[in-house]
């Protein structure tokens, strides 16, 4: 399996070298003529989950064709677009008025903007417009990725499964990056490189299982979480550490990963005589 970075002609053809299969990532906005007759031929889709939808597309005696469709991205999508084009027309909302030197300045600064230039438009005289057009192709995109393979012998629902442990991948090393801030490793000797990798893994480990235990994102898991805190109280007969109240919502957490709640007096001890 490889993503869409990896969909060439010559690597798909080293990739076929002993008989071996692939699964790849398509690129929706590439212009090919494959993708663009994958995304047009007709045909029901077929439920594999709840938020993955697919439909096989036959193109080739030696490759398939499967288009996934998530309902929830379609949404997610469709919201993003709204935004990009709300904040595009602010823009160039009474812009006929000014010079075109001034439709230029500003066509140059909308240029810095990827998700708004997308959709923008000039007409033959210079005037900024929507790209219509451009809104319903992205539109017919919405919640949509392409991918192509080469075993004959998996089904489209496999195909997409089997894509999907790949984006899950991606998801661990981008966790692992970030959330876990893997990277900069500042050791030198091999071991010590070894060791923080290995941590740095076992702990994605208990993120994914806090995850599919408690059926939440470990987002909101460590928002609730590193709200519990220990107060340290001093006083003339002595000091002591207490922690916060739980809360119901941090008890259930606990409950679901079967972790006994901390005690409430973690240190006492008298003052000195």
């Amino acid at each position: 399996m490889a993503d869409r970075g990896f969909t060439s002609t010559e690597n798909r053809r080293y990739l076929r070298r002993g008989g071996q299969h692939y699964i790849l990532g398509e690129r929706l906005r590439s212009g090919s003529a494959e993708a663009a007759a994958a995304l047009s031929r007709p045909g029901r889709y077929q439920h594999v989950a709840a938020n993955l939808q697919v439909k096989e597309v036959r193109l080739a005696e030696d490759e398939r064709f499967v288009v996934c469709y998530n309902p929830e991205q379609a949404l997610r999508d469709a919201a993003l677009r709204e935004v990009m084009t709300g904040r595009l027309t602010d823009l160039i909302t009474d812009s006929d008025a000014p010079s075109a030197t001034k439709r230029a300045e500003l066509r140059g600064r909308i240029s810095t903007l990827p998700g708004l230039n997308r959709y923008l438009r000039v007409t033959p005289g210079g005037l900024l417009r929507l790209d219509k057009a451009k809104l319903k192709a992205e539109a017919n995109l919405d919640g949509k990725y392409l991918l192509r393979c080469s075993d004959p012998a998996l089904s489209a629902q496999d195909i997409a499964l089997g894509y999907k442990q790949l984006l899950e991948v991606e998801r661990g090393w981008r966790d692992l990056k970030t959330t876990l801030e893997l990277r900069p490793v500042y050791h030198r000797l091999e071991d010590r490189i070894r060791a923080h990798v290995l941590l740095c893994w076992l702990a994605l480990l208990l993120v994914r299982v806090a995850e599919n235990t408690t059926g939440t994102t470990w987002t909101s898991l460590r928002e609730q979480l590193q709200q519990l805190h220990v107060g340290v109280f001093e006083g003339p007969a002595g000091r002591f550490r207490q922690r916060t109240e739980l809360t119901a919502t941090q008890r259930d957490i606990l409950d679901q990963l079967t972790i006994a709640p901390p005690k409430k007096i973690i240190e006492l001890a008298a003052a000195p005589a």
